[in-house]
């Protein structure tokens, strides 16, 4: 048998397997996934399985650069990688990909407890260039954007020096009397 019949049948396989598995994810056709552990939860991860040109009678590409693997150690990931290459010499010639994806899950409590509980974070003031000092005073030199119209509004607003005119603030008083009115308004003449 040829190794894309061979291929093949695995993938059907894999497929009627993994039917209603969600930790399971086919990517293409020799590239496959499978998630341990609770989701979005700091001890869990997932293992990407991808088969070369000779796979079976060569061991499959084994890689946890997935972005979900973000949080994981590189430790971690290297230790896990190690492990499953190893485990993949000794299936050399035969499907392997079930029993790779089985191995992991009867090691995963071994291996996740290598995994620090809270992760790690990034020091953000050790990467930026500036100090925050500089950050502050850029964000405070920010000048205000202004539309067309409001542009245009302010220059007519102003007189030929550029200066608003002579009482633009101020209350007209007589058109504010007549909307509020005065106390002996309310009273009934008699």
């Amino acid at each position: 048998m040829s190794d894309p019949q061979l291929q093949d049948e695995e993938m059907e396989v894999l497929l009627s397997i993994y039917d209603g598995d969600n930790s399971f994810k086919q990517i293409n056709s020799t590239t496959y996934q499978y998630k341990y552990g609770e989701s979005d939860s700091n001890k869990s991860f997932v293992l990407e399985i991808k088969w070369g040109s000779e796979y079976p009678n060569e061991s499959p590409d084994i890689s946890m650069d997935t972005f979900y693997n973000k949080h994981i150690i590189q430790a971690l990931k290297t230790k896990i990688i190690d492990l499953v290459n190893t485990e993949a010499q000794q299936y050399l010639g035969m499907s392997m990909t079930y029993s790779l994806f089985e191995f992991v899950k009867e090691k995963f409590e071994e291996l996740i407890n290598e995994q620090p509980d809270e992760p790690e974070k990034l020091e953000i003031e050790k990467i930026c260039i500036s100090s925050p000092d500089t950050q502050e005073n850029i964000k405070k030199d920010r000048k205000e954007q202004l539309t067309k119209a409001q542009k245009r509004r302010q220059w007519n607003r102003t007189d030929a020096k550029g200066e608003k005119p002579r009482g633009w603030n101020w209350v007209d008083i007589v058109k504010h009397l007549s909307q509020t009115g005065s106390k002996d308004d309310s009273q009934p003449i008699s």
